[in-house]
C-alpha cells in the first residue's frame, strides 16, 4: 500500500514541526521512500539534520541550490511524488497555495506535483476560525486537496481550541488512505474482533487470547479503500480505526444482539471474533468463595452467530475465520459448508509466531467455489488486504 511509495512532507514553521519526526518514522517503517521539504521558518524549529538522518536523503530547503537541482531539482521531485504531505501546514502555506503563490522550495514543488496533496493544519484557534482561512481551506478542498482537520487541545500559544496537529498516526492513516484505491466505496462491511467475556461472577469471566488485531486491521483496510465500516468489537486494547464505527460489547449475547440487528444493512460481514462457545448457566451475583480442591462450573452453550447469518433469507456475503491447532483444511472445510460462508480463513494457531496476539499471521482461504489459496507468515495488516483483495474480487463478478 505504502511500501516502495515516493512520499515528499514538507513541513512548515511552528511548534507542532517536531511532530512531523514521528511522521517521517511512521513512512520510512512502513517501506515509504520519503523526502522532505522545509521552509526557512521550519528551520527555527527542527534542524534538518534530523530529518535527513530519519529520511536517508538530504533535506530540501533553498529553490535555487545548483548541487540540489543537479540531484533532483524541485520539478523532478515533484514529478516523482506519489503523495505530498504537509504537516504541520500552517495558515500561511495554504493561503500561498489557494491563491497561487509559488516563491519557494515547498510552494514551488506542490504547485508543480500532480500526485495527491494532503495538507495537516495546525495554528492559533483564531487563525483556525478566521474567515479567510476558512476560506482558502474550502477553495482547496474543491480543487481536490486533502486535509486531515486538526484537534481541539491546548495550544503552544496558551490558548484552548481547535488547532492542535492531528496526531502523526492520524495524518499516517490519512496518508495510507490517499494511496488506497477505492475499491470498495459505496460497499457496507460489518467486522467483528477481540474475544468475548462470559462472566462467572463480580470478578471472574471465560474469555480466550485474541487480541483483536486482525479484526482491527481489516477494520482499518476496509474504511482506506472506500467501505463504511462497522466494527463490532469484544474488549481489546486496540484503538478505533480513523474514519470506523464502533460498537463494543462485552459477552457472545451483546456480540449476537448487535450483529442480528445491524446485519441487514450490510453487503459484508466479517466475522473475525473469537466468540466463546460456551458461557456458565448461572451468572453468580457475588464473588464465589474458595470452597475444597476442586469446583465446577456447568457451562451452556452460547448461540452461533455465524450459522445465524448464514441461515438469513438474503444473507450477506459471508467470511468467517476459523483458529484451528489440527486438522487445518478437514474442520475449515466443514465450517465453510455447515455456516454458508462464502470464504473462510482458516489459521493454525499452535504456533507463537501467527494468531492471536501477536502482529503477524499465516493463512489459508478456503473459498465456496472449492478453490482455495495459501498465504505464508506476514504481517496481519498485510494479510488483510489480500482478504479484501478476494471479497473485492467476487463482489465485483456479481
Amino acid at each position: 500500500m505504502i511500501e516502495h511509495k515516493n512520499i515528499v512532507l514538507g513541513v512548515c514553521g511552528g511548534i507542532a514541526a517536531f511532530k512531523a519526526i514521528e511522521l517521517v518514522r511512521l513512512l520510512t517503517k512502513a517501506g515509504a521512500d520519503v523526502h522532505v521539504v522545509m521552509t526557512q521558518a521550519a528551520r527555527e524549529f527542527v534542524t534538518p539534520l534530523t530529518f535527513q538522518t530519519l529520511s536517508s536523503h538530504p533535506v530540501h530547503t533553498e529553490l535555487f541550490n545548483l548541487i540540489a537541482e543537479q540531484e533532483i531539482g524541485h520539478i523532478s521531485l515533484a514529478d516523482r511524488a506519489d503523495l505530498f504531505i504537509v504537516a504541520p501546514a500552517t495558515a500561511n502555506i495554504i493561503g500561498k497555495i489557494a491563491s497561487g503563490i509559488a516563491d519557494d522550495m515547498l510552494t514551488t514543488t506542490i504547485m508543480a506535483t500532480k500526485a495527491p496533496v494532503l495538507f495537516a493544519p495546525a495554528m492559533n484557534v483564531n487563525m483556525f476560525t478566521n474567515p479567510i482561512y476558512q476560506e482558502n481551506e474550502q477553495k482547496l478542498r474543491r480543487l481536490g486537496y486533502l486535509f486531515e482537520a486538526p484537534v481541539s487541545g491546548g495550544l503552544a500559544c496558551g490558548w484552548e481550541g481547535m488547532g492542535k496537529l492531528a496526531a502523526p498516526e492520524a495524518i499516517f492513516e490519512a496518508a495510507l488512505s490517499a494511496l488506497t484505491d477505492k475499491d470498495l466505496a459505496g460497499r457496507n462491511i460489518l467486522i467483528t474482533a477481540g474475544p468475548t467475556r462470559e462472566e462467572i461472577d463480580p470478578v471472574r469471566y471465560i474469555s480466550n487470547h485474541s487480541s483483536g488485531k486482525m479484526g482491527y486491521a481489516l477494520a482499518r483496510a476496509a474504511q482506506q479503500r472506500g467501505a463504511r465500516v462497522l466494527l463490532i468489537s469484544g474488549p481489546t486494547a486496540l484503538a478505533k480505526p480513523v474514519g470506523v464505527h464502533r460498537i463494543s460489547v462485552t459477552s457472545a449475547a451483546d456480540m449476537l444482539r448487535e450483529v442480528i440487528g445491524n446485519a441487514a444493512d450490510y453487503d459484508v460481514v466479517i466475522k473475525a471474533a473469537a466468540v466463546a462457545d460456551y458461557r456458565p448457566q448461572l451468572r453468580n451475583s457475588t464473588k464465589l468463595k474458595k470452597k475444597g480442591d476442586t469446583t465446577t462450573i456447568e457451562l451452556v452453550r452460547n448461540p452461533d452467530i455465524l450459522a445465524g447469518l448464514g441461515k438469513m433469507e438474503q444473507p450477506p456475503f459471508l467470511v468467517g475465520f476459523a483458529a484451528e491447532t489440527d486438522a487445518l483444511v478437514k474442520n475449515s472445510l466443514e465450517k465453510l459448508c455447515e455456516k454458508n460462508l462464502d470464504i473462510i480463513v482458516a489459521n493454525d494457531v499452535s504456533g507463537t509466531d501467527a494468531g492471536f496476539n501477536v502482529d503477524t499471521n499465516r493463512a489459508h482461504l478456503f473459498f465456496k467455489d472449492g478453490s482455495s489459496s495459501e498465504y505464508g507468515l506476514m504481517t496481519k495488516d498485510r494479510l488483510a488486504g489480500i482478504i479484501l483483495d478476494h471479497i473485492a474480487a467476487r463482489l465485483s463478478k456479481d
